[in-house]
């Protein structure tokens, strides 16, 4: 009992230190990610994400969010968890290999412009830096979020948001972090009606938003 104390302590204290880290460095990076996510799904442009393992759930977490709603009612936007399409997933792995298994899709479902978000606690998963390499040929915007660096997929992606913990669970957590303040600044920005032309009278925004249920 003690000794699973003593452990469930120092994975707060983990966690902690890790998400004031990232609160100090990273909150900016986040916001401008958002914001910039928020200029290219409105206008028809898609999020492709990736990662293996639990880095995997936390993409398909990002693109539920995304073409459902993360807190209130907006529009439905494209995005992709690559890894959800079982046997495109199947055959690739089959056919080409593993390393292949994401960067085959992104060469179909990417177009220039596009956002390919890719996720790992250890940065070196050969899939996502084939990935990576072939979402930077075909013109996307390529950012990662990783655990430390140095890692190859920080160095290989456009962007990286990088989670300083040698705690696999922590990275993870504090990823989860991450995508949910994404959300949040995405939604702030879409939730912006645009500006009226002179002239004209901008119809009343709703003064109450359905609240999102639980999962």
């Amino acid at each position: 009992m003690i000794d699973s104390l003593r452990a469930a302590h120092q994975h707060c204290q983990s966690l902690q230190d890790a998400l004031g880290h990232f609160r100090e460095h990273g909150l900016r990076q986040i916001a401008d990610w958002g914001g910039r996510l928020a200029t290219v799904l409105p206008v028809g442009g898609r999020l492709l994400a990736a990662g293996n393992g639990g880095s995997a759930a936390q993409a398909q977490h990002l693109t539920a969010e995304l073409v459902g709603r993360y807190q209130h009612e907006r529009p439905a936007y494209s995005a992709i968890a690559l890894h959800a399409e079982t046997s495109s997933v199947t055959a690739i792995a089959n056919d080409y290999g593993f390393e292949e298994l994401y960067a085959r899709q992104v060469a179909a479902h990417g177009r220039p412009g596009d956002v390919l978000i890719l996720l790992s606690t250890s940065g070196r998963s050969p899939n996502l830096l084939a990935a990576a390499d072939t979402g930077r040929a075909a013109g996307l915007q390529v950012w990662a979020m990783t655990g430390p660096r140095p890692n190859p997929l920080a160095a290989r992606a456009d962007e990286c948001l990088s989670i300083r913990s040698g705690s696999t669970a922590t990275v993870q957590e504090a990823h989860l972090v991450a995508l949910h303040l994404l959300c949040e600044a995405f939604d702030a920005v879409t939730a912006s009606p645009p500006p009226a032309p002179a002239g004209v009278t901008a119809p009343p925004r709703p003064t109450a938003a359905r609240p999102r249920r639980p999962a």
